[in-house]
Order: structure tokens, then C-alpha cells, then sequence
């Protein structure tokens, strides 16, 4: 039964220590709503007492579930008989309910099969929407998208020759159809191909959408053997194009080899952004993959993200998902064997969650992997994305204009080793890296950042003011009230007073989405919502100064480094020097190698290996 607490407070004063005496600690879901009776959050729990009172401990809450918190006026709970049971009955809830504080997916549509119908002699090959129990048939998939069934489709009517047409079309045929002088349909509803002879087309298809390719070629190839020594050689060279077909499509298969069904998850973070991709594999074949941006509130990490979706992906929709044997995840997620247990008994059938995968299986997680982090690069990059960000930035900083062009500084060294500052350039299409700049700085005081960035603003900005190099509508500093001094004071010194400039601080937590912005106008300091548009457009520009100032400090810095420990090296050229860092990858590398492993690079005798070891090692 569900039970409410029902205090007569005034909003956001919830008594939670009376609720927490009467609380069970039984298995069940909670629900919190805000003062007007809104939704605000759904979750489970092994134990109600322990899991809802952690919410209201006297410290160390993230400051998004303070502010969770902070709006909660009632909790409702329902207990349950077990966690299993909490755990579907939550995402049935958050599919209803929509609560603003959980993580949502935006999937509205059913996914897509392909559905082979019971016609008993001569059954069509057709696209679907959704998976229902009329008309019996067999139904393959699902696939990821729309895309990956039509070319699946394609795939069978130019290797077997499948029907794809209705049953009313097919009843009503007195000749054969544009689909038979094209080679696409072998024309069964005017008698031109058997139906024992369909059937068998049938059964190749069905083989092949089960990803048993290899079995099929055999299949193929003995069937051309017969009909070459029945002297049906027609028979024998249609067979002989089939098989040629299917080797062709295996070999543009991307992934093939192991076998088996998977859903291959993989996930994404970056400016405020999450992506989730889903690559399905069934029978070894990659049908495609599927990609979310779910909003999320609360400050979670990968694992408990990755908790939350898969609750959604496969007990949340109006229909559940097809569940397979096994789902490859990159990072541990929270409740796995929960999860693992629930998706079993969903299935009825044994299905584990893995991270720590091997061979074929590895390289699905790793082709995941790099499709979340590109997709999520693309969409961050995209037009209507950035616009979104940039009228949101328009409005939080109250400019006139919206900026077309927005430059950001960071400064990177090792302890004073090598210093570099960065500048990054964003217009209205995104990162403009066609404007980035590196500024090696030199002639200061070893680790002193507050030099290192008067002296880049002073070299960018007095190029400007002479007339060299674009003006942008807005500058933004990476660091606190101290860089931003400097920044105003070269700004003033060079007359620059209609450039807005833009602190972005890390915060006292240091906390991605913790941010403190710093008006040098002003000096004011205002924080920002974790989930504003604008802010995720400050993370990802102050995120990309950062990294190209890391990454060209680095460069130099190795670059240095080899030039200073090989250079001086009697009989190491430019040639040799090169090969021994392509082969090992960089110095440190070559400074654990043995004399036998520097030996086996091209051009490094026994003896020049000895040299350079001994070099490398100061012997």
C-alpha cells in the first residue's frame, strides 16, 4: 500500500524526521513532490528508511540534491516484495510520471522488424514498426532504425529474391511486376518459381538475418555443386551469384565473427551533455546503433547514469524492448546484479551485464565507445545547438547583440616548464580552429600564470588595436578574481573598454557545473544553473581552451625532451631518431626499453642500442 507523509508545513519544510520514524525498511519506491503537488522525483530501494533518509543527512549532499531537497514538500511510498519488483515498478513510474529530477529518454517510437508473414507457400519479407502477436509470422530484429531495415531488405531481395509486396497486391497479379525484371523478386504469384524452391529462398533469408552467413555459402555452394553435375548450369551460375553476393556483404560487415545477440551500450559526457549510444548486435551482425540524450538533474556518475537508463531502455516503454543474452557496458553500473537479475526474469532467460569483454565483444564496446564520444561531438557542434546556447549566453549576460564570435584564454606549463597560453575561437557554427592560437611565453618568472597571461592578451590585443586580427564580441578568461584583474588591466591599457570580459571559476568545489562566473565590469560573481544552455556553452569553450593548451604544452615539451636526450647521441640522426620514437611511441617508452628491444628497430645495430641505453640511463 502506499503510504504519504502529509505534513502541515509551510513548502520546503518538510518534517522528515517524523516520516523517517514511521518508514519501513522493507524493499519499495518513493516518490517526492514539491508543495503545489508536482512530481518531483522517483526512486527504489533495497531499504526505504536507509535510502530515504540519506537525502536528509546534515551534510556532504551534491549541491543539485540540495536543491532537490529543498523543494520537497510530501513523499509518497509503495513497498514491494522485493527489490526486483522496486526496480520495475520505478521505471514504470518515471515513463508515467516524468519526473523533472530522474533521468529521461525521448523515444517515441516503436522500434523496427522485419516480419516474415505465414503465407504457407510463398511468405513476403516486409518492414514493420513495433512487434504485435496478429497474423502469427516471424518477426527479426529489432534494428535501430528505419535505415537499417531497408537496407537489410535490400540486401535479401537482391541475394534471394524475396517478395515485399502486400498480400492483396500478391493475390491480384495476373503478370509479373517491375520487382521481377529487375532481379528482385523470382515473381512467385504467377507460378515462376516453385514453392518448395521459395521455401528454401526462405529459409536462406531467415539464416541470414540470424547473422549465419558462413552456414548459408555452404549451403550455396553444395546446392551449385549438384546442379553443375545434374548439368543445369543456369541453376548452378544463379547459385554462383548468390554466393558472390553474400561474400560481398560480408565483407562490408563491420563486425562479424563471434557471434551471438548483444546491445553494446556506451556513454558520453561533456559540456552539461549527455550521450548514451546502443549498438545492436544480433547473431554477430551489427544492425545498427541508436543514440539518447537524456536529460539528467541530480549530479550522477557514468555508473549510476548508465543504472537509470537501462531501467528505462527495457521496462519503461509502452512495449519492452527484446532483451539479449548479453549487454556490454564500458564502466561498472550501480545494481548490476539487481539489474541482471531483473532483465533474467523479464526475459526469462539468463542475461548479464559485462564490462570486462574480450576479442569480438571488446570491439563492439570500443566501436560504441567512439560512436558516443563522435555523436556527441556532432551534436554539441550542431547549428540548432549552438544557436540554442548562444541566445541563452545573450540573455544571462544581458548583451545587446548575440556574440558572433567568442575567444577564451588558458595558460598550461609543468611546473614552469614550457609555459603556453591558448586561444580558442566559437562563432555562431561552434569551435572556429581555424583561429586557434598557441603564444609560447617567454622571458617571465618560472609558473607565474598572472605574467603568462598579460603577456598573451597584450600580444593578441595590440595586434588588434593596430589594426591586425579580428574583433571579437566576446573574451572569456579561464581563472578566477586574479587572472581576470590582469586581463582588465591590459585591456585598459590598450583602450579596449566595448569587450565584454568573462571570469570562469571553478568554484569552491571544483565540480563540473559548480562554475562561478566573474563580470570585470562589475566584479560581480554569480553562479549559473547546472542545466542552463548558457552554461553548458562557457564549459565547452573553457573545456577546449583547456585541452588545446594542454595538449600543444605537451607537444612542445616532448618535442624538447627528444631533441635534448637524443640529439647529443654519436650516430642518432633525424632518420634514426624518428624511427625509435614511432616504434616505441615517445621518450618514456624508450627509457623502459632493454638494449635487445631497441635492437629490433630498423637502422639500430646491438651496439648503437647499447650506446643509447647507456645515454638514456646516464652510464
Amino acid at each position: 500500500m502506499p503510504t504519504r507523509s502529509d505534513p502541515e508545513q509551510s513548502p520546503g519544510k518538510f518534517d522528515s524526521q517524523n516520516f523517517l520514524k514511521q518508514l519501513t525498511e522493507r524493499p519499495g519506491v518513493y516518490r517526492m513532490y514539491d508543495d503545489t503537488g508536482g512530481i518531483l522525483y522517483v526512486g527504489k530501494a533495497r531499504n526505504l528508511r536507509k535510502r530515504v533518509s540519506s537525502y536528509f543527512r546534515k551534510s556532504g549532499l551534491a549541491p543539485k540534491t540540495e536543491a532537490l531537497v529543498g523543494k520537497i514538500a510530501a513523499i509518497e511510498v509503495t513497498i514491494t516484495g522485493s527489490e526486483t519488483e522496486a526496480l520495475l515498478l520505478e521505471q514504470n513510474l518515471i515513463k508515467s510520471l516524468r519526473p523533472p529530477y530522474n533521468i529521461l529518454l525521448r523515444d517515441d517510437k516503436s522500434y523496427p522488424y522485419i516480419y516474415l508473414s505465414s503465407h504457407s507457400d510463398y511468405p513476403s519479407l516486409t518492414f514493420r514498426r513495433g512487434r504485435t502477436k496478429k497474423g502469427g509470422g516471424t518477426w527479426f530484429g529489432p534494428f535501430p532504425s528505419s535505415g537499417a531495415v531497408k537496407e537489410s531488405l535490400n540486401i535479401l531481395q537482391k541475394v534471394f529474391r524475396i517478395r515485399s509486396c502486400s498480400e492483396s497486391y500478391f493475390r491480384n497479379r495476373t503478370r509479373p511486376c517491375l520487382q521481377y525484371q529487375i532481379n528482385r523478386c523470382t515473381a512467385p504469384c504467377v507460378g515462376f518459381i516453385s514453392p518448395e524452391e521459395y521455401q528454401e529462398d526462405i529459409r536462406h533469408a531467415s539464416m541470414f538475418l540470424e547473422g549465419k552467413n558462413p552456414a548459408i555459402i555452404q549451403d550455396l555452394m553444395q546446392s551449385m555443386e549438384d546442379a553443375s553435375r545434374a548439368l543445369e548450369f543456369e541453376k548452378a551460375a544463379a547459385y554462383r551469384d548468390q554466393i558472390n553476393n553474400l561474400r560481398h556483404v560480408q565483407e562490408q560487415q563491420s563486425v562479424d565473427g563471434e557471434g551471438g545477440d548483444a546491445d553494446v551500450i556506451a556513454i558520453a559526457q561533456d559540456a552539461g551533455v549527455v550521450c548514451i549510444v546502443v549498438i545492436i548486435v544480433r547473431g554477430g551482425r551489427v544492425l545498427g546503433t541508436k543514440d539518447y540524450f537524456p536529460r539528467y538533474s541530480l549530479e550522477q556518475t557514468e555508473g549510476e547514469l548508465l543504472a537509470s537508463f537501462l531501467g528505462q531502455y527495457y521496462f519503461g516503454g509502452d512495449t519492452r524492448r527484446e532483451i539479449p543474452r548479453d549487454i556490454l557496458v564500458p564502466v561498472a553500473v550501480d545494481g548490476q546484479e539487481l539489474l541482471s537479475q531483473a532483465l533474467s526474469e523479464a526475459a526469462r532467460r539468463e542475461t548479464r551485464i559485462r564490462g570486462n569483454v574480450r576479442g569480438e565483444r571488446r570491439r563492439w564496446l570500443e566501436l560504441a565507445m567512439t560512436n558516443a564520444r563522435q555523436t556527441l561531438l556532432t551534436h554539441l557542434a550542431s547549428k540548432e545547438t549552438v544557436y540554442r546556447r548562444l541566445l541563452a549566453l545573450r540573455d544571462l549576460l544581458e548583451l545587446t547583440e548575440t556574440p558572433s564570435r567568442m575567444e577564451c584564454f588558458d595558460i598550461s606549463h609543468s611546473h614552469g616548464e614550457n609555459t603556453v597560453a591558448s586561444c580558442v575561437v566559437f562563432d555562431e557554427n561552434g569551435p572556429l580552429k581555424s583561429d586557434y592560437r598557441l603564444y609560447n611565453i617567454q622571458d617571465i618568472t618560472a609558473g607565474d600564470d598572472y605574467a603568462a597571461m598579460r603577456q598573451v592578451l597584450t600580444r593578441r590585443y595590440r595586434r588588434m588595436v593596430n589594426g591586425e586580427g579580428k574583433r571579437p564580441d566576446l573574451v572569456f578568461i579561464d581563472g578566477g578574481k586574479g587572472q581576470l584583474n590582469i586581463a582588465r588591466e591590459v585591456f585598459e591599457e590598450l583602450g579596449i573598454s566595448d569587450i565584454p570580459l568573462i571570469g570562469v571559476a571553478k568554484g569552491v568545489t571544483r565540480r563540473a557545473g559548480m562554475e562561478q562566473l566573474i563580470d570585470a565590469l562589475t566584479g560581480a560573481i554569480f553562479r549559473v544553473p547546472a542545466d542552463s544552455p548558457a552554461l553548458h556553452l562557457i564549459q565547452h569553450i573553457r573545456d577546449e581552451s583547456h585541452r588545446f593548451a594542454i595538449s600543444g604544452h605537451r607537444a612542445g615539451r616532448d618535442k624538447k625532451r627528444r631533441q635534448s636526450t637524443l640529439e647529443g647521441i654519436e650516430g642518432v640522426g633525424p632518420k634514426r631518431r624518428r624511427e625509435l620514437i614511432r616504434y616505441f611511441g615517445g621518450i618514456q617508452e624508450l627509457r623502459k626499453a632493454s638494449v635487445d628491444e631497441m635492437a629490433k628497430v630498423q637502422g639500430i645495430s646491438k651496439s648503437l642500442a647499447e650506446t643509447i641505453y647507456a645515454a638514456l640511463h646516464d652510464q
